[in-house]
């Protein structure tokens, strides 16, 4: 991040002294070879029509006037132009400072500048316990949430309870099912029900609270159930997603939007805005203006609404909330729906206002073996069964260790081991070891250097470089994430420090070193264990103390 802020500055005030104008193509990043140095950028070559010369000559122009730059060690033009920059040791140890000034903030960025973001997730329907599939997003959208605050957005996390429509008449059926079954009847199987030893626990319950419930008339009874329900599965959700540390601002009822006219005044809009129309007795989305194959019916010639009425009312709500972006993790399932979301946001006047993030299947093993999961037939690991075998930091940073779109299989036995092949292990004890040698530091009278021009003099080997020159990149990879909506990069960042600093061990003594230079290591070594905490806090994942 420094190292691309101080360049930028620097190439700037360059060509605004030859007169020539910032090329909107500019691109400055690392090279993805380290060994052509530690910044490339193609000013050069975007300029050379601008300048009249050949884009090596151009870059011969920049190169001269950046050479008196003292935290610039060497300036190089390869190729066609592109000029690869190394900067000086000393650039690289000013970061220490910065790190320990800003403490925790650091990796904090202005990027988003206050834009409201809602990220809606999870939002699986009440009708049984979150499995390990709803593990994953919400271990993404928790962790997403985390990243889009420290880049400077303005962020809501909001779950969906799909509190309407059939599925849950199913649940409402399924209880009063089991229900009767507790009561010794010998009722009639439904078609479709939901099968898990939950329904059975829930109707029991329920038959203690309402003796009468099998004397009331069949719909009451069905409502009764449905109602009592949803009621505990919701809490139960609530209570797994704590434990898991799930964050949600808040809890939105979809039937609210049906109850306070939310549905009818969105069709209104759509109608008012030529994308809604009346035909055959039914309602109408005019979706084929917006590339669909076909219109879709929102509300039935029955009166039923449809689901994807719902929806479009939903995010309709959303914008009038005033979120500037929306972005809903779905399953990837639902890819096919995504296209049909996207056009009803335009027609809502949001184009580009909606983002949806699609997370993949999770194949649960147990030593490499599958285990089956169905919320209907009953056949499921619940995700708080695997937080309570593997736990929370386990289970997270396994889920965010993959893009998310990405298959990902998760072995309960192999996340439990405590071992440098865990990749939680492996980035939780890069922390705990700094922590580990700041005891044995104390104990031995030695203490973390002050930052100044001696002790960061000190930090003169390739491996104090290495870790300086990464810690750098922190803020640049909370952006990426942030930009990208992908907090698995923090993830691939973390391990690739974590490497770093094991390396780093391998290499450099710090308590057996000569006083200063171990005092100078400690408070590199200070800095790591900030960035590490700070990198396992965006992701949900605590920082121990010791292993």
């Amino acid at each position: 991040m420094r190292a691309k802020i101080h360049l930028e500055g620097a190439l700037k005030q360059a060509l605004d002294n030859f007169g020539w104008p910032w090329p909107e193509k500019a691109v400055i990043e690392p090279p993805k070879d380290s060994s052509f140095g530690d910044m490339s950028a193609n000013v050069a070559m975007m300029l050379a029509k601008e300048a009249k010369k050949a884009p090596r000559a151009v870059a011969e122009d920049i190169k001269g006037a950046l050479a008196g730059d003292p935290l610039i060690e060497k300036i190089e033009i390869a190729g066609p132009g592109f000029l690869n920059f190394t900067f000086a040791p000393a650039f690289w140890r000013e970061t220490v400072g910065v790190i320990l000034d800003q403490g925790e903030a650091y990796g904090c960025s202005t990027m988003g500048n206050g834009t409201r973001v809602q990220v809606e997730y999870v939002s699986a329907n009440p009708t049984g316990p979150l499995h390990i599939g709803h593990g994953r997003g919400a271990a993404l959208g928790d962790s997403l949430t985390r990243i889009l605050e420290k880049a400077g957005y303005d962020v809501q996390a909001e779950y969906y309870i799909n509190d309407a429509g059939r599925q849950m008449l199913i649940l409402g059926g399924s209880i009063l099912y089991r229900a009767r079954q507790v009561a010794g009847q010998d009722p009639a199987e439904p078609e479709d029900y939901y099968k898990g030893e939950y329904i059975t626990d829930i109707a029991r319950d329920l038959m203690a609270e309402r003796p009468d419930l099998l004397d009331l008339p069949e719909p009451e009874a069905v409502e009764a159930c449905k109602v009592y329900g949803k009621d505990i599965i919701l809490q139960g959700i609530k209570d797994d997603l704590a434990a898991f540390h799930v964050r949600h601002d808040v809890w939105f009822s979809e039937q609210s939007l049906v109850d306070d006219g939310k549905v009818d005044e969105t069709f209104a809009d759509l109608t008012a805005s030529g994308m809604g129309y009346a035909a055959d007795g039914a309602f109408w989305f005019k979706s084929t203006e917006l590339g669909d194959d076909k219109d879709r019916v929102l509300r039935k010639s029955n009166g039923d609404t449809t689901y994807f009425a719902s929806d479009i009312a939903y995010h309709d709500n959303k914008f009038k909330r005033g979120f500037d972006l929306v972005i809903d993790i779905w399953g990837a399932d639902h890819h096919g729906y995504v296209p049909r979301m996207m056009a009803a946001c335009e027609a809502l006047g949001k184009p580009g206002g909606l983002s949806v993030i699609l997370v993949n299947l999770v194949n649960l093993l147990r030593d490499g073996q599958p285990i089956a999961m169905s919320t209907r037939a009953g056949q499921f690991e619940t995700l708080k069964d695997v937080v309570d075998e593997v736990g929370s930091d386990a289970a997270r940073f396994m889920f965010l260790s993959r893009k998310s779109d990405s298959k990902l299989d998760f072995d309960l036995e192999l996340v439990k081991q405590k071992s440098m092949d865990n990749p939680v292990y492996y980035v939780q004890y890069a922390h705990a070891r700094i922590r580990s040698l700041d005891r044995k530091a104390e104990e031995a009278g030695v203490k973390a250097a002050a930052v100044g021009p001696e002790s960061l003099a000190q930090l003169d080997t390739e491996w104090d470089l290495e870790l300086l020159k990464l810690l750098d990149q922190y803020p640049d990879y909370v952006e990426a994430a942030a930009k990208a909506q992908s907090p698995h990069l923090i993830s691939m960042y973390l391990q690739e420090l974590a490497s770093t600093l094991h390396r780093y061990y391998t290499n450099c003594h710090v308590l057996s070193a000569e006083p200063g230079v171990a005092s100078a290591r400690l408070m590199l070594l200070d800095c790591v264990a900030g960035v590490v905490a700070g990198g396992l806090g965006l992701l949900g994942v605590n920082a121990p103390e010791s292993m």
